[in-house]
């Protein structure tokens, strides 16, 4: 599988065949960039993004103390958004989507998506599931368990793929992230972008741009989307960050 942090700008050559088949087995494609602090301002403003249009969100990781759900390509994650309500997802990556069992594959609940990144790319499946506002504060306090912010269908998902001995009641809060999402439509694509700006307790931070497509339009979204950026004076040669990572990182570093 590519690498998904890399500073090269480019996909490999040899790697293409495999990114050609997990796009054409998945459900959608997310286009990603993420910004060096350094640059962020100038893109902000380069783009047109108004930030006091941004949603505000709290992002909950779950993991064990040392990760052990990470190194095995899981992820919980729950969120509160403003004025949308909560949410939770149970991640698996990297995937392949013709490997994946049909009863996970059928579920309305269930997606596979591409990420891809410049120099890199990466599959995962998705178990997700919209929840009342106020649930994942109930949990985060104390006053329910874990578990009841996931469905059976999800704790089935997640059962497959975490480690033994590993369940979601003995996982660790690893948050909250505080997040600021916009989206946007530039009249130079005719499509819209999505920027999510992450604001870590260290004062670091991640802007990321991304666009969604439909698999079979992805290459010619990606040649669009980058003219847009050159126009706009935002480069895709620098080193790229993934938000759940470094966020992870950062809190297990701490507890």
């Amino acid at each position: 599988m590519a690498s998904a942090r890399t500073s090269r700008a480019e996909i490999p050559e040899e790697d293409l065949p495999e990114l050609m088949s997990l796009i054409e087995g998945s459900d959608s494609v997310e286009l990603k960039l993420s910004v060096p602090e350094s640059d962020q301002r100038s893109a902000i403003f380069a783009l047109g993004i108004d930030a006091l249009q941004a949603q505000v969100r709290l992002v909950h990781f779950f993991d064990t103390t040392d990760l052990q759900l990470n190194r095995a390509g899981v992820v919980v994650r729950a969120r509160r958004v403003q004025k949308k309500g909560d949410d939770s997802v149970v991640k698996l990556r990297p995937v392949v989507p013709d490997q994946l069992p049909g009863k996970f594959r059928k579920s309305e609940s269930f997606g596979v998506e591409v990420d891809a990144m410049p120099g890199g790319f990466v599959c995962s499946g998705s178990m997700k599931r919209a929840l009342p506002e106020g649930t994942v504060q109930e949990v985060v306090a104390g006053d329910r368990p874990l578990r009841k912010l996931f469905t059976k269908e999800q704790r089935r998902f997640y059962v497959d793929h975490a480690p033994a001995g590993v369940g979601l009641d003995d996982l660790a809060l690893l948050g909250p992230i505080f997040v600021l999402k916009l989206k946007f439509s530039p009249e130079r694509l005719g499509r819209r972008m999505v920027a999510e700006l992450w604001l870590y307790p260290d004062s670091s931070r991640v802007l990321e741009l991304s666009t969604k497509c439909e698999p079979g339009e992805a290459f010619q979204v990606a040649a669009e989307t980058r003219v847009l950026l050159a126009e706009a004076g935002v480069s895709i040669s620098g080193e790229q960050q993934t938000k759940t990572s470094k966020a992870l990182d950062y809190f297990a570093a701490g507890t």
